[in-house]
């Protein structure tokens, strides 16, 4: 058994739920398990929030 603590939010692309363990920080990226969608955690107190997560560029070493 975990003593790990999580809370759930909701994905912002299938409604499923996704688990974000209550030690999680800002700027923490997480996976739907049911779409793959990857969040953002941008707020932890009051309320654990996510967002989507920016997508990221290759800058084709410029």
């Amino acid at each position: 058994m975990s003593n790990l603590t999580t809370a759930s939010v909701v994905c912002l692309e299938c409604d499923t739920e996704v688990a974000v363990s209550t030690g999680a920080e800002l700027g923490d990226i997480l996976a739907c398990r049911g779409c793959g969608q990857e969040h953002e955690v941008v707020e932890v107190a009051p309320t654990i929030r996510l967002d989507r997560a920016p997508e990221i560029e290759e800058d084709w070493g410029e």
